[in-house]
C-alpha cells in the first residue's frame, strides 16, 4: 500500500458540454470553466526499484480525500502515463467533483503496486513517446487483474500499435491529441463494465448447471432447454431411441435437430456402431446419389475409382439426412427402397448391397404439404413419418433463452480466450426482444460477435451487434413492424432458403390470428368471417401454431 493516498472526490449529476480537441498535441478540449474551485497539486515522491531502467515513478495528486467519502460508490479511475500535461487541469475538468475521484501516476513500479493494492474501475493508460514500454506495461496489468477496463492513449498513427493493443486486452484505444468527449464516453462505458463487473461478484445465487439425461450442459452435443415444447422432445427422444425405426424430425433452421438426431443414436442400440450426417441441401443433385450409395469406377466422367456410400460406410449404424425435403424425386425412390427392403446398388452396378441402416431424417419444409402437391413421394413420406418430433423455434422459447445464452457464453468465452462470465440484465432483456430468425445458430454466431467486442467478465448491450440492436430499438419517428419484417428478411433470404413464402404467412398469421381473435371475444364463426376464410381453416391454423381461442382472451382480459 502506498503511504500517501491521494484522492479527489467528485459527485456530479451531469458534465458541461465540451467542444472538439484543438490541433495542439497532448491538449485535451476542456473550453469550459473552472467550476469546481482550484485544488491544490501536491506531489508525494516514494523510492522504489526501477521498470526497465526507469528513474522512481511520480505519484500526481489532485485533491484530498474526505475521509467520510463514500469511496465504495464513486467511480475510482487511475490515469497512467509519462507526461503530466495529459494530467493535472484537464482530467480536473474533465471527471469532477465529486462524481469522480481520480488518480494519475507515471508508469512503473508504483502503478503496478497501486492497482494490486487498490483495484481501481478504470485505467487510462497514455503510452507516450514509447510504445513498446507502455505495451509491455500494458500487459502487465493484465497479469495483475483482467477484468479492470483499459483504455490506452497513443501518439502512433500505424495501425500496430492499436491492433496489439486490443489484442493485449484493451478495452479502447484513442490516438492523440485526445477527444475529450470521448475519452469521456469511453470512461463512461468502462465504467458501466467495471459496475457489472462488482455486481456479478456479489452475486451469490446464479443459475444451476443444465442437466439433459444426466450429462452437463457444457459436454459437447447437450441439448439445453426447459421450456414445455422443450421437454416433450425430451420425452419423445426417450420414447423411440430404443426402437430401431426411422424418425422424421422437424422444425424450422438453425433450431437443433442433428442435435436431436445425435441424442437418438447416442440413447438407441447402436449406439457403438457409426453413425454419419448429410445435408442434402449442400451437395448437387448431379453427386448426391454417389454420396449416399457409392459408385464404380468409369459410372460417369471423372469416376476414376469405385467409392464406398454412406449407407455402406454406415452399415450397423445410423445415418442422418439434413433437409431431406430438398431431395431429388428420383433419389427419393431409392430411398423408399433402401427402407423397405434394406438394399441398394452402387451407381454404375447391379450388383446389390445389404446395408443395416437406421434412418434419421430432419427437415425445415412442410412435407406433408409438398406430398400434397406432388414434390415429394407420399409414401416416402409416410416411411419418414413413423415418428416425428417437432423442434420450436428459439422465439417460442423465451424462457429458455437466459439458460442458452449462459451455456454458449461458457463454451465461446473459452473458444475465444474471454473472461465473460455473465451477462447484463439490459443485454438479456435486448436478446429476448429480438425474433431469431435464424433460430440457435444465429443466436450462437451473434453471441461470437459479442464477445469479440466485450472487455471485463459482464456482456453489456453495447457488446451485442446491429441485427439486434437495431430490431430491438426502433427509430421513434418510423415505427418497426410488429413482428420485425426488416430484421427477419435480409437474414433468411439467401440461395438454400426454398419455403420463405409459407414461413412468412406462418409468422403473419402468429400475429394476426391473436388480434382478430382478441376483436370477437374469442368467436371463432366471427373471427372467419372477418378473415375471410373457412371455419375449419381457422381451427387448422390455431392447431398449427399452438394458439387456443380462449386463452387469448382470458390473456387480453387480465389486469395491467
Amino acid at each position: 500500500m502506498l503511504e500517501a493516498t491521494a484522492i479527489c472526490e467528485m459527485r456530479s449529476s451531469s458534465l458541461p458540454y465540451l467542444r472538439p480537441p484543438t490541433a495542439k498535441r497532448r491538449e485535451l478540449a476542456t473550453p469550459m470553466a473552472d467550476s469546481v474551485g482550484a485544488l491544490g497539486r501536491m506531489r508525494y515522491r516514494r523510492p522504489c526499484g526501477p521498470l526497465e531502467s526507469r528513474s522512481a515513478p511520480e505519484l500526481r495528486v489532485f485533491g484530498v480525500a474526505n475521509e467520510s467519502a463514500d469511496h465504495d460508490s464513486t467511480p475510482h479511475l487511475l490515469f497512467i502515463g509519462d507526461d503530466p500535461a495529459l494530467t493535472s487541469e484537464q482530467l480536473r475538468r474533465g471527471f469532477p467533483a465529486p462524481m469522480y475521484r481520480v488518480q494519475a501516476i507515471d508508469i512503473g513500479n508504483a502503478g503496478l503496486e497501486y492497482i494490486r493494492a487498490n483495484s481501481p474501475d478504470v485505467i487510462v493508460l497514455d503510452l507516450g513517446a514509447s510504445d513498446q514500454s507502455g505495451l509491455d506495461f500494458l500487459q502487465q496489468i493484465r497479469c495483475i487483474n483482467t477484468s479492470i477496463p483499459v483504455i490506452v492513449i497513443t501518439q502512433s498513427k500505424c495501425a500496430d500499435t492499436a491492433i496489439r493493443a486490443m489484442k493485449e486486452g484493451a478495452y479502447d484505444c484513442l490516438l492523440e491529441p485526445v477527444n475529450l468527449p470521448l475519452l469521456q464516453q469511453d470512461v463512461g462505458q468502462a465504467l458501466d463494465v467495471a459496475r457489472h463487473r462488482l455486481k456479478s461478484e456479489r452475486v451469490t445465487h446464479s443459475c444451476e448447471p443444465v442437466v439433459e439425461n444426466g450429462m452437463d450442459s457444457d459436454a459437447e452435443g447437450a441439448i439445453i432447454g426447459a421450456c414445455p415444447a422443450m421437454v416433450e422432445v425430451y420425452k419423445a427422444i426417450g420414447r423411440v431411441a430404443a426402437h430401431d425405426v426411422p424418425v422424421l424430425i422437424t422444425g424450422e433452421s438453425g433450431t437443433g435437430k442433428e442435435l436431436v438426431a445425435r441424442a437418438i443414436y447416442k440413447h438407441g442400440p447402436r449406439v457403438g456402431a457409426p453413425f454419419l450426417a448429410l445435408n442434402c441441401a449442400a451437395i448437387p443433385e448431379n453427386l448426391l446419389e454417389s454420396e449416399l450409395f457409392g459408385h464404380e469406377r468409369g459410372a460417369f466422367t471423372g469416376a476414376d475409382r469405385r467409392r464406398i456410400g454412406k449407407f455402406e460406410q454406415c452399415h450397423g449404424g445410423t445415418l442422418f439426412l439434413d433437409e431431406i425435403g430438398d431431395m431429388p424425386p428420383a433419389l427419393q425412390g431409392k430411398i423408399l427402397r433402401l427402407l423397405q427392403e434394406q438394399s441398394f446398388e452402387r451407381v454404375g452396378s447391379n450388383e446389390t448391397i445389404r446395408a443395416d441402416v437406421r434412418l434419421i431424417a430432419a427437415t425445415h419444409r412442410d412435407l406433408k404439404t409438398l406430398s400434397a402437391e406432388g414434390k415429394f413421394r407420399a409414401d416416402l413420406y409416410y416411411r419418414l413419418g413413423v415418428f416425428t418430433i417437432h423442434l420450436p423455434p428459439l422465439r417460442e422459447r423465451a424462457e429458455d433463452l437466459p439458460l442458452l445464452v449462459q451455456h454458449f457464453l461458457r463454451c465461446f468465452s473459452r473458444e475465444l480466450g474471454r473472461a465473460v462470465e455473465h451477462v447484463a440484465s439490459e443485454a438479456l432483456e435486448q436478446l429476448s426482444r429480438y425474433p431469431w430468425p435464424g433460430n440457435i445458430r444465429e443466436l450462437q454466431s451473434i453471441l461470437k460477435q459479442a464477445l469479440l467486442k466485450a472487455s471485463g467478465v459482464v456482456l453489456l448491450p453495447a457488446f451485442l451487434p446491429e441485427p439486434v440492436t437495431a430490431a430491438t430499438e426502433p427509430s421513434p419517428t418510423t415505427p418497426a413492424p410488429a413482428f420485425g419484417f426488416d430484421a427477419v428478411l435480409p437474414q433468411r433470404l439467401g440461395p438454400d432458403v426454398r419455403d420463405l413464402y409459407t414461413e412468412t404467412h406462418r409468422q403473419v398469421d402468429r400475429l394476426l390470428l391473436p388480434r382478430v381473435l382478441e376483436y370477437t371475444r374469442g368467436s371463432q364463426h366471427q373471427a372467419a368471417l372477418l378473415l375471410g376464410i373457412a371455419r375449419q381453416t381457422l381451427r387448422l391454423k390455431l392447431r398449427e401454431l399452438g394458439l387456443s381461442p380462449r386463452r387469448i382472451v382470458e390473456v387480453e382480459g387480465e389486469p395491467g
